[in-house]
């Protein structure tokens, strides 16, 4: 009977029989085989990654008086009385237990050092609020000042007090997770932050009797301030943001920052702590993390995924047009956030509202274009070829590839043809780009200036030229060299001042 049945089947038939134990050991041996290879791949990633430095007890301290989504915290006094018990545990949990290895004069965390920011006075990592001189006296309008991630309101300290000295009642958030140790970013949540930026508005429209009310935010504070505008949109109950300022604003993240989240996961699953970081620096800065967890990437990410979904709900129901006018400035070349991503993801969006993107071009020299990897020109093509522009769009740049003063070209909304108009700026020599860092400052800053800065009270970072061999000192390279400050900060802080209306826009500013 069996011979009888082999003989009745197709010799095609009996030869794919025959094969099938072939195919199907050769599917198990390339599927064990890529298994393998990326087990193997995985495991020399994890020993790769976990060779970061030892982690320090600012890495790892747990301060649980940080504000959170859960804090019993009803209004901004109490956020503000929150945030002294929270000076005062890491005083008790990080600065009274410093090893003795760590007792450096660039260590933050060690008492009296240069970096140490006590040394200024007020601690600019704390909130501040800027009022009028008297009770009695009514301001010209409510400023809420929002850091980036990783910073401290010591970024916008200039530029607030420039909005108080024209009448603003200004309020500058900690926001939740920043100026106090960078092991607070690996738990802190965008919707800690966003909850904190409610709680400061509510208190700055308190103040602002009636009045204006402004948001400056850099950075990731500009994904917080586009955050905050969209939900008054959606909820009538939050006092309105009249005008936007964003620097260097969070829009857009690499899509990379998605898979980050799972480096973290795998390491609280085998136990790596040194896996929840990105970054494992010394901290040498007093108003800055030099540390980056994975964490503050991946809210960054989230921040800016659900800003995106707002922005095309709104768009898609219409409901825009009473988005707060915004003024934006971006670096032409910046290594944190996308130019082309502010445009897809906010300026596309918005309806024909006076809205205003200035960048800062490469300095054009003939000696710099030939070293470029890459010209941003390719970003301000794209913006330009934008049929439906409904915004006004600026580029500082030079005058000519062989003259180093300054120049602001504009394009008005569903303009092609721009005007020039002379700025009195010049680039100084050695510099050719500003850097996502370098907008808020100018080069007087103590800290971070490098043009005549003002005497420090302690360690000056903005112009450091060591040289020598690398992994010597504490402070990278790569510190070292990108621009820390914002030669054409004074065009910054006027045009502001006038997008706020604080005082008289120039004749020939349109």
């Amino acid at each position: 009977m069996n011979l009888i049945t082999l003989k009745s089947v197709p010799k095609r038939a009996l030869k794919t029989l025959a094969a099938r134990p072939l195919l199907v050991r050769f599917l198990k041996t390339t599927g064990y085989g890529a298994l393998g290879a990326f087990l193997m791949l995985l495991s020399v990633g994890i020993l790769i990654l976990n060779r970061k430095p030892d982690l320090k007890i600012w890495h790892t301290v747990e301060l649980d008086e940080e504000f959170t989504t859960s804090s019993p915290v009803a209004n901004f006094a109490e956020y503000l009385a929150l945030e002294d018990r929270l000076f005062r545990q890491l005083d008790e949990e990080v600065y009274d237990h410093i090893e003795v290895e760590d007792q450096r004069q660039v260590n933050r965390y060690h008492r009296g050092s240069l970096a140490d920011p006590r040394r200024w006075s007020p601690n600019w990592n704390r909130s501040f609020e800027l009022a009028p001189g008297s009770p009695a006296d009514k301001p010209k309008a409510g400023i809420l000042l929002l850091h980036g991630l990783s910073d401290s309101p010591y970024s916008l300290r200039v530029l607030g007090e420039r909005l108080h000295a024209e009448g603003a009642h200004v309020v500058a958030l900690r926001i939740p997770g920043h100026g106090t140790a960078p092991s607070a970013l690996t738990q802190t949540t965008w919707q800690d932050m966003a909850v904190a930026v409610t709680l400061a508005m509510r208190h700055l429209h308190e103040k602002a009797g009636g009045q204006p009310l402004h948001i400056i935010g850099y950075s990731n504070g500009g994904a917080l301030a586009v955050h905050y505008a969209l939900s008054t949109l959606e909820d009538s109950e939050l006092p309105r943001v009249d005008r936007l300022a964003l620097i260097s604003p969070e829009i857009g993240v690499t899509g990379m920052a998605a898979f980050a989240i799972w480096q973290e996961r795998i390491g609280r699953v085998l136990r790596l702590d040194k896996l929840n970081w990105n970054d494992v620096s010394p901290e040498y800065d007093p108003f800055k993390y030099s540390s980056f967890p994975v964490n503050a990437g991946n809210l960054a990410y989230e921040l800016t995924g659900v800003n995106r979904a707002k922005l095309a709900k709104l768009s898609a129901a219409g409901q825009l047009t009473d988005f707060p006018r915004t003024l934006t400035f971006q670096s032409a070349v910046d290594s944190t956030v996308s130019t082309r991503a502010l445009v897809r993801d906010l300026f596309s969006h918005l309806p024909a509202n006076g809205h205003d993107l200035t960048a800062f071009d490469l300095n054009r020299t003939p000696e710099i274009e030939m070293l470029l990897k890459k010209d941003p020109k390719e970003d301000a093509v794209e913006i330009l070829a934008k049929p439906d522009r409904q915004f006004r769009f600026r580029i500082l740049t030079n005058a000519s590839p062989e003259d180093p003063k300054v120049i602001e070209r504009t394009w008005e909304a569903n303009q092609a043809t721009p005007t020039d108009r002379d700025t009195g700026l010049t680039w100084p020599a050695g510099i050719y780009s500003l850097s996502h860092v370098a907008l808020p400052f100018p080069g007087s800053d103590p800290v971070y200036g490098g043009d005549q800065p003002d005497e420090s009270p302690g360690i000056s970072l903005g112009d450091l030229a060591f040289r020598g061999e690398k992994g010597v000192i504490q402070i990278p390279a790569s510190g070292m060299l990108r621009l820390r400050w914002n030669p054409f900060y004074p065009y910054l802080e006027q045009r502001v001042v006038e997008h706020f209306e604080l005082v008289e826009a120039r004749a020939n500013q349109p």
